[in-house]
């Protein structure tokens, strides 16, 4: 197979590279990953102008458990093609726009290394051909994310966060791991070509495979990490929260979405809408601008979700892959302003489109494609998703009607918050007091490149040459569409919401943050506060209960069985020397008084003789008589 060579030294490499980067000198460090991921941009070029009308497969045996054998698959198609792309492009950009983020950092070898140990890990999961790979690699993955998350380590925020991640992801991986558990009992296999030819798995095992996506990709109830993991440095905020770890989780739905039965695609329906939803009301009142963004990417992977939900398969990818672009732009372009700033707090910004005009061009226009306006990329995906939910109500009907109505608001939900960003960092007056506007400027190229580049991304016509309608999209050979109804109406109410919740977010005063429903916002939606009452509080009282049993009752029994030991080993020392000795030691006495008695007789006089015989005489008389 000539194609197996390539494709594994692709998965290979980024591994390689971050154990030669966390060994090189930082001067070297950032260079090495560049060249790296650049040779992985190229090789995945080359696969996709060479590829072939079937997918790749390569199998290993790994181990063989009774009769049963387990192998080591993975695998190449035209999605795996799409998403190699993107993970590798992204990681570029966001490793050129690293040396000039983190110029002065004394750990750049430690922060490349991680970031190659995420590209691989990513890879990992693109390129798995059966659920045992693709876990062994999801887990990784959350590895990766978990130290570049506190890759700050001297600051306990980012410890905090990078655990908060780590156990979050945990909960949805054991669901995750459950699922592949029940997967292999219902179809027999791991692969995933043949456990998808067995048909779609009961609810139960879909819902558990399900919990993986909920885990890594922020869904409602596991969602309150996102925004925490700002935290780690804004370019790996780009790359992880925006375009490929958290987008692994619908590229998991979109692997195993023949394995999900119509009652578990129900449920996945209603959770990605109460997320988008969720994430984007508690995107609406943050004043940190990474947060604004992180709950940004919250609602939109819930948009995504919902129309896996529905069975957009295509739609769902579609969104994802421009999502990639806009809001990897957005996430440097907040990196070019705190960079410039020294603050995330939007409060104490403002006025910055004057001193700051490339930043602001791109901000404006990856905003506007993630509200979704016409001639941009989002509008395109969004449209496709949420057209193609309107068509899955009108098949269920009743309430189904709903989801599509709620995704829809939701993309006025984003122009609000969005434009409220836009107005708090851009507009009105400038309100940094530690740093004046004059010393304020635009990032050198190292920044602005990237930044620009994907804000090019963000047109529509790098996706379909109709601004209004992607229904002739290069995209659609990768994934077919979703038939949809024909709903002249649907674009223009779209852009009527888009533009109302515009002019509402540039008009919006900002309240006090003491009102409950700005508190809503504020606290995610006091999920936090009820996980630490429900869940949290109970389990620290069930371990100080059971801590306490352990020293009171496990530890008493323990150290109660050792005194008594010690007493009965006292006892035991008594009773041999006064008990066991005693009757030794009192015998031989007694057997040397009754000596000493007997050879006192026995002393040569006669008189002594006759007063023993006499006396012997008596003790037989009165025994007798």
């Amino acid at each position: 197979m000539p194609f197996a060579t390539p494709l594994l030294l692709l998965l290979l490499l980024p591994f390689a590279g971050a154990l030669a980067t966390s060994m090189a000198s930082r001067r070297v460090a950032g260079g090495l990953a560049i060249g790296l991921t650049a040779i992985g941009l190229v090789t995945t070029g080359w696969l996709a102008m060479n590829a072939l009308a079937e997918p790749l497969v390569i199998r290993f045996d790994w181990a063989t458990l009774g009769q049963t054998p387990f192998n080591l698959s993975f695998r190449l198609d035209s999605l795996g093609l799409l998403m190699l792309g993107l993970v590798h492009f992204v990681a570029l950009l966001v490793q050129i726009y690293s040396l000039s983020y983190l110029p002065d950092e004394p750990h750049q070898s430690r922060y490349f290394a991680y970031l190659q140990l995420f590209v691989g890990a990513m890879l990992g999961i693109v390129l798995a051909g059966n659920l045992l790979v693709l876990y062994i690699f999801w887990e990784l993955v959350g590895l990766a994310s978990f130290l570049l998350i506190g890759f700050y380590t001297d600051r306990p925020s980012a410890s905090k966060a990078a655990m908060k991640a780590f156990l979050m992801n945990r909960v949805g991986d054991m669901g995750f791991l459950l699922g592949i558990f029940l997967t292999y009992i219902w179809t027999g296999s791991l692969d995933l070509d043949l456990a998808t030819a067995a048909g779609p798995l009961p609810a139960v095992a879909g819902l558990c495979l399900f919990m993986g996506c909920v885990g890594k990709s922020a869904q409602f109830p596991l969602l309150t990490w996102l925004p925490d993991a700002m935290e780690g440095p804004t370019p790996v905020s780009a790359l992880l929260h925006a375009a490929t770890m958290v987008a692994a989780g619908i590229f998991l739905l979109a692997r195993i979405h023949p394995l999900l039965n119509p009652d578990a695609l129900v449920v996945i329906t209603l959770v990605g809408t109460i997320t988008t939803l969720w994430g984007g009301y508690a995107a609406l009142f943050q004043t940190d601008i990474k947060k604004v963004l992180a709950f940004s990417t919250v609602s939109q992977l819930g948009l995504m979700v919902a129309g896996m939900g529905t069975g957009n398969v295509g739609g769902a990818m579609f969104h994802l892959l421009t999502h990639a672009f806009f809001k990897a732009g957005l996430f440097l372009s907040a990196g070019a302003v705190i960079h410039a700033v020294h603050t995330q707090d939007m409060r104490q910004m403002g006025g910055l489109r004057r001193a700051m005009p490339v930043t602001f061009a791109v901000y404006t226009i990856c905003t506007a494609a993630l509200a979704g306006l016409p001639f941009f990329s989002g509008f395109l995906s969004k449209e496709a998703l949420i057209g193609g939910a309107f068509g899955w109500a009108i098949q269920q009907g009743g309430l189904a009607g709903l989801i599509p109505v709620l995704l829809l608001l939701s993309s006025g939900l984003t122009a609000l918050y969005m434009a409220r960003q836009l107005r708090l960092v851009f507009f009105g007056d400038y309100r940094q007091s530690t740093v004046p506007l004059s010393a304020v400027h635009d990032a050198d190229w190292l920044m602005r490149g990237p930044m620009l580049l994907l804000a090019g991304l963000s047109v529509f016509i790098w996706f379909s040459v109709n601004p209004l309608s992607a229904h002739h999209s290069w995209f659609w050979s990768i994934l077919p569409p979703m038939e949809e109804p024909t709903l002249v109406w649907l674009a223009p109410v779209s852009i009527g919401l888009v533009l109302t919740g515009g002019w509402l977010g540039f008009r919006l005063k900002e309240p006090r943050h003491d009102k409950g429903y700005v508190l809503l916002s504020v606290e995610y939606g006091f999920l936090d506060t009820i996980y630490k009452y429900v869940v949290i509080n109970p389990l620290l009282k069930l371990a100080a209960l059971l801590n306490r049993t352990d020293q009171r009752a496990v530890d008493g029994v323990v150290n109660g069985a050792g005194v008594g030991t010690v007493v009965l080993a006292h006892l035991m020392s008594l009773t041999d020397r006064f008990g066991v000795d005693g009757i030794v030691n009192g015998a031989a006495w007694l057997a040397g008084r009754t000596g000493q008695l007997l050879r006192s007789v026995q002393n040569g006089r006669v008189q002594s003789y006759i007063t023993a015989a006499v006396v012997g005489l008596l003790l037989v008389l009165w025994w007798v008589l």
